[in-house]
């Protein structure tokens, strides 16, 4: 195994959880690991730990409905990197990201959903899908990106990395599609909210200074 761990710093504008952001700076420590021909990213920020690990590209989305991204079929624009603020398309409806410029002053206050029965696909960006992680899908931040969200019901905070793209309208339930944020189902019991299944939150941009 091959460790190999940097440093960049992430600037906010707040103090995004208590007695982590001091100063308004945040270090973000970024270790690189080498297993079985596999590269781990570990992304370590305050308290929160993220693992990134690149999905093989002939496992399944986990939103199987996006069709196209940036006019290509979904897998062949994630293995050319074509994703991050690239449009995509899903039952038949464009859906343009932000800028990346535009989600540095992003906040918005909404419904959140999780989801967590798509172990073993990959996300939009092509990473692997961890349920027990902290991560989040998004319909128009560029991807990946650090996000602070907060349940409004009881001021509890994290941080997400938003790395795939939903939620979108259900069949069953067309309101779904207006949830503003979908976390993992690992975000949803940090904001204690697992089991209602819904929540109120503030979503807001971590700006990253590498």
């Amino acid at each position: 195994m091959l460790v190999v761990a940097s440093c960049s710093l992430i600037t906010v504008p707040y103090h995004a959880v208590k007695d982590v952001a001091e100063g308004g700076v945040w270090v973000v420590r970024k270790t690189y690991s080498i297993v079985k021909g596999t590269v781990r990213i570990t992304y370590t920020v305050g308290e929160f730990t993220f693992e990134v690990i690149r999905a093989p590209i002939d496992w399944a989305l986990t939103h199987d409905e996006i069709k196209s991204i940036d006019g290509l079929p979904a897998k062949e624009a994630i293995r050319l990197g074509r994703v991050k603020t690239a449009p995509y398309v899903v039952g038949g409806k464009q859906y343009v990201p932000m800028t990346v410029e535009a989600a540095k002053d992003y906040r918005q206050e909404g419904m959140a959903s999780w989801y967590g029965g798509e172990s073993g696909k990959m996300t939009a960006n092509g990473e692997v899908f961890n349920p027990d992680g902290l991560s989040a899908a998004h319909k128009y931040l560029p991807i990946p990106m650090f996000v602070k969200v907060t349940n409004l019901e009881n001021r509890k905070s994290i941080i997400v990395r938003v790395n795939d793209r939903g939620p979108f309208p259900s069949e069953h339930n067309a309101k779904s599609g207006q949830r503003i944020i979908d976390l993992s189902m690992g975000a949803a019991k940090r904001l204690e909210f697992r089991d209602r299944g819904v929540a109120p939150v503030r979503v807001e941009a971590i700006r990253v200074q590498e």
